[in-house]
Formats: C-alpha cells, sequence, structure tokens
C-alpha cells in the first residue's frame, strides 16, 4: 500500500519515497520471486541447505513481531556463512516484505543492498523478472531513506547504481533524483529532473503510473504552480485513470491548490469525500497534514481540532518519520489558528502510550507538544542533510493564515456508514479498555451487520464476496486478528498463480496480508490482519478498524473473483 509524493516547499502537502498502492495496469505488475520463499514449497533444491530451507517455512507461519524478525535475520546470517545464497536472499526478501508492510520502511536498506549484491556476484541464479523485483526494492529503499533521518543520505545516491540497472533516463530514475533534489531544497535541479520525468515513459520499476499525477501535483504545488498542479491532476480528476488509491489521493493534492486558486466549493467537497477514505486507512497517515492545512486555512478550525483529536493516536506510530513531522507541523498550526479563533478553551485528550500516561491538553499546550515534535524531526532531517531546508517548510507553514471566508463543506455522510469527525462521541467512546468479544459486536450491530458467533468465540460474517472471521489471540485476548476468505476457490493446478496474485497483491497493498491457504484439495485465497491492542483500544478507534479490516478484505476477495 502507498503515501503522497514528495516532500515540498512551504506549500507543501506529504511527504516523498512511499511506495504507491494503486493498480499498475495491464502488464504493470511485477512477478513473484518464484521460488524464493514468499510462499515456496519447503524442498531443498540443489545448492541450497534442506535445514535453511525448513526454517525459512517455519518461520513463515509464525505471527509478524520481533521474534520473527530476529529469526529471519539469524537464518540470513547463516545462509550467508553456508554459502546458501538462494536461502540468504529469501530470508532478505522477507524481512523487506515485512518493513514493507508495518512502516518501517527504512529497515529495508540494508537487506535490499544485501540482495543485490548477490544479484550482482550471481545473476545466474535469478530470472529475470526476479532480478526486476529486487531492482524495484531498491527503488524503494532509495524512497524510503527520504522518509527517515535514521540512515545517512549517501545511501540515497545509489540511484546512480539503480541508473546503471535500468537506465539513466528512465522514468524511475528522473523522479528519484527530481525528489532528492527537492528534499534538500535545491529546487532548480529538482525542476530539470522532474521535466525528465514527466516526458519519460513508465517503466516496470517505477511507481504506479495512476498516482504519477498525484506525486507531480504534490511537487507543483509546493514551488507554488497551483495551476500547473490542477492542471497535472486533470485526466485522474475525470476518472481517466484505473488506481486503487484513486480519486481521493489527487482530490488531496487539490485541496490546496482550489483554495489558493478560489475555488473553494471544490476543495471542500473533495476534502469530505477523501477525508472518509484516509481518516481509517493506516496507508494514508501522510496525507493526515494536508486535511489539517486546508480545514484550518479553510476557515474550521473546529473540525480541524476534531480530526487532530481523532488521529492523534496515529502519531505514537506513525508511517514514516517526514508524515509524522507533517502532522505534527499541521497540528501545531491547527492548535495556533484555533487559539486565535477563541477555540483555547477545548481540550484534546492524548492517549496513553508505552510509558506515557493519558493526559487531557488544552490547546495550547497541545500545539507546543506537536511543536517540539515537528522541530525535533526537522532539524535531524537538516541535520542529516546539510541543508535548514526541512525547518524552513515547517516553518513557511506555521506562518500560513486562513482564506477571507470559511470554505462551504459539503454534507459528511459518509457512504460506509461510520460517523464523521464533526459527530462528537460520547466520552466513553473515547477510553482505552481491554478488547472483548461484546466490544467486537456492539461494534458490528452498530455498522447494521449481520453476523454469527462460533463456540471458540469467533465473529464470522460475510461481506461481499468475502467471509471475514474476528478473534481475539494472544494471552489476554489483546491481539485483534480479523481474516478475510475469498468465496471463490481455485483449483490446485493454479497454484503458481495462486502465488503469484497474492505476492503481488502483498507487493503493492498494506493489508491484508494474502496467502494461500490448501486445506481440502482446493486453494483458500485468504488475508489477515492483525492489531496488537495491549494497551487497550476505545470503541470509537475500534470501530475504525472493523471497518479497514472490512473494507480492505471485500476489496481483496473481489480482485480474487476477479481472476480469469
Amino acid at each position: 500500500m502507498s503515501g503522497p509524493g514528495g516532500p515540498r516547499g512551504g506549500d507543501a502537502s506529504g511527504p516523498a519515497g512511499r511506495p504507491d498502492r494503486g493498480a499498475r495496469g495491464p502488464g504493470g505488475r511485477i512477478a513473484p520471486l518464484g521460488d524464493l520463499g514468499l510462499v515456496g514449497q519447503g524442498r531443498a533444491p540443489a545448492g541450497r541447505s534442506r535445514e535453511l530451507v525448513a526454517a525459512l517455512a517455519e518461520v513463515r507461519d509464525q505471527p509478524d513481531g520481533p521474534a520473527r524478525l530476529v529469526e529471519l535475520e539469524r537464518i540470513a546470517a547463516q545462509a550467508d556463512a553456508a554459502g546458501d545464497d538462494r536461502s540468504a536472499v529469501e530470508a532478505r526478501v522477507a524481512l523487506i516484505e515485512t518493513a514493507l508492510l508495518h512502516g518501517e520502511r527504512w529497515r529495508l536498506v540494508e537487506p535490499a543492498r544485501r540482495c543485490l549484491a548477490v544479484l550482482d556476484r550471481r545473476p545466474e541464479i535469478f530470472t529475470e523478472a526476479e532480478g526486476e523485483l529486487l531492482t524495484r526494492y531498491q527503488r524503494y529503499a532509495i524512497e524510503a531513506l527520504l522518509g527517515t533521518p535514521r540512515v545517512g543520505l549517501d545511501q540515497a545516491r545509489t540511484v546512480d547504481d539503480l541508473a546503471r540497472r535500468i537506465g539513466a533516463d528512465t522514468e524511475a530514475v528522473a523522479e528519484l533524483r527530481c525528489q532528492i533534489a527537492d528534499h534538500l531544497g535545491d529546487e532548480p535541479t529538482a525542476r530539470e529532473w522532474y521535466e525528465r520525468w514527466a516526458a519519460a515513459e513508465p517503466g516496470a520499476v517505477g511507481g504506479c503510473p495512476g498516482c504519477a499525477p498525484a506525486r507531480r501535483a504534490e511537487l507543483l504545488a509546493g514551488w507554488g504552480d497551483q495551476t500547473a498542479a490542477l492542471d497535472e491532476l486533470r485526466d485522474v480528476l475525470d476518472g481517466a485513470v484505473d488506481c486503487t488509491d484513486q480519486p481521493e489521493r489527487a482530490l488531496t493534492a487539490a485541496l490546496l491548490p482550489w483554495l489558493r486558486q478560489g475555488e473553494p466549493e471544490l476543495a471542500g467537497a473533495a476534502h469530505v469525500r477523501a477525508y472518509r477514505r484516509h481518516r481509517g486507512e493506516r496507508g494514508s497517515f501522510p496525507h493526515l497534514a494536508t486535511h489539517l492545512r486546508f480545514c484550518v486555512l479553510g476557515g474550521h478550525p473546529g473540525r480541524a481540532l476534531d480530526i487532530l483529536a481523532e488521529q492523534l493516536p496515529r502519531l505514537d506510530q506513525p508511517y514514516d518519520d517526514l508524515s509524522a513531522m507533517e502532522f505534527a507541523a499541521a497540528g501545531a498550526l491547527v492548535c495556533n489558528l484555533a487559539v486565535e479563533a477563541g477555540l483555547g478553551g477545548r481540550t484534546v485528550r492524548r492517549p496513553a502510550y508505552g510509558q506515557r500516561p493519558v493526559a487531557e491538553l488544552d490547546v495550547a499546550t497541545l500545539g507546543g507538544v506537536l511543536l517540539g515534535v515537528a522541530t525535533e524531526l526537522a532539524g535531524s532531517f537538516d541535520a542529516r542533510n546539510g541543508t535548514g531546508h526541512q525547518s524552513g517548510r515547517i516553518a513557511a507553514w506555521l506562518a500560513e493564515r486562513p482564506v477571507a471566508v470559511p470554505v462551504p463543506l459539503a454534507a459528511d455522510d459518509p457512504a460506509d456508514g461510520t460517523d464523521g469527525p464533526d459527530d462528537d462521541p460520547e466520552p466513553a467512546d473515547l477510553e482505552p479498555v481491554p478488547l472483548t468479544l461484546s466490544m467486537i459486536t456492539d461494534a458490528l450491530d452498530r455498522r447494521g451487520d449481520r453476523y454469527a458467533v462460533e463456540s471458540d468465540a469467533t465473529v464470522v460474517g460475510r461481506w461481499g464476496d468475502a467471509v471475514i472471521q474476528f478473534r481475539q489471540l494472544g494471552e489476554r485476548g489483546e491481539i485483534l486478528h480479523a481474516r478475510s476468505l475469498a468465496t471463490r476457490r481455485l483449483p490446485a493446478a493454479r497454484r503458481a498463480e495462486a502465488y503469484a496474485f497474492c505476492n503481488a497483491w502483498n507487493h503493492d497493498r498494506l493489508l491484508p496480508k494474502a496467502y494461500v491457504h490448501d486445506p481440502d484439495g482446493e486453494l483458500v485465497l485468504a488475508g489477515d490482519v492483525s492489531t496488537d491492542l495491549a494497551h487497550g483500544v476505545a470503541p470509537a478507534q475500534l470501530a475504525v478498524l472493523l471497518n479497514a479490516a472490512i473494507t480492505t478484505g471485500v476489496a481483496y476477495a473481489e480482485a480474487v473473483a476477479a481472476l480469469p
């Protein structure tokens, strides 16, 4: 799954270097890694250690978490020592997939580098499709470095190595050079590479072509070219692009350009529609800063505070450091302007996290906390980059002021039946408590869903082409586990095709984690989503989690049903 494009100047609205989750169109998907073991058979081909193959098969069945990561790293090191390059690559591919799936994308840098080293040293053990996939991971690794200051930027300049592999004038290389220059605040160089990117033909290693207009529009808006940004989005907004992230991503990219170009009605309707989707999707966290800025600059500080309060828990586990910086900066702007608008008496609950206790913060105090988060992260980026560009962006955001007349907003009537951010939940719905079966069934009841509760306390229902199960796992039942089963089954003879579908889904989507199950000779395509709620969950938050699991599970099942 993927977030917005590159970091920009003072009018930026989203971070750089996130792999897109949208569909790539006919012929655009990368083939799976064959025997690289994401869904391998557990056999030991020539030149491979049977012990390592068995260990990899076993670790694939473990739940995601620190223990699984440690075991994958152990297998990779043991494979290196044994000279089993195939098993080493397989273990590191699993580490890369985990980083992509769970948002710690900076962690994929080293495993991607090691896999590419094997590809250079022993190209004969890889198919063309496998080499292409590893090259795509290299692009992801370069992009990920723009989202965190934890790794030296010199590694981002491995774009030279990517250019050696796929060509210096390819779309992916031109976009990366553009994004890196923009991240450093070198607008002239970024514009030069932007022109090459816009003129290049889409390639397999490039990002989703359906999201490329939004990525370019975000850059243009950041450079102050509002009209050009809207022109770039025209085809997407007209429905001429096939992409699962659209039109909401394009609508979000258009919010501030429309606001500044005197189209408040379009901007207001776009915000309401896009936020319905972005409010609950984990991969959409990078878009939230734009929604916050739009609301408070459009004359709706109360709604901006509502959204900030609703989304504040997500700042503790953000998509990446850049999106955390931008969310905190936008939140600080919201608090500052809300105080100026006479809303300083409101309080916002900051939930407990780790050793931090729950707190009720007044708006001014919360603004100070968020400003501290934003400036610290911006300083870390600038220290890594050797520039002051990110701190300058934050300062420019904080200096913004609302437009003269409040922007009209469309009625917030979500099609999915969830409450909009203007609805005021009861205080009890905002208080984290231990997860229980009754909380799950109560949330489904409020949605109006039909379901059954099995003897083992598993909640089962059918939504469209998906049968979805909700159960509690963990020693204290603190893990919410959602399993989506596509009602369409495939014959065992199509096993390789089923594996390829699941691998492609996992490359492009954050949720659910797809796999193939073979209970009775037929292939069941399933997807899992697990959420650790060890610190408790508020009923309002649980409703968002269940809605996300159902929405993504139905989308997965529909994709299975659409297979030839």
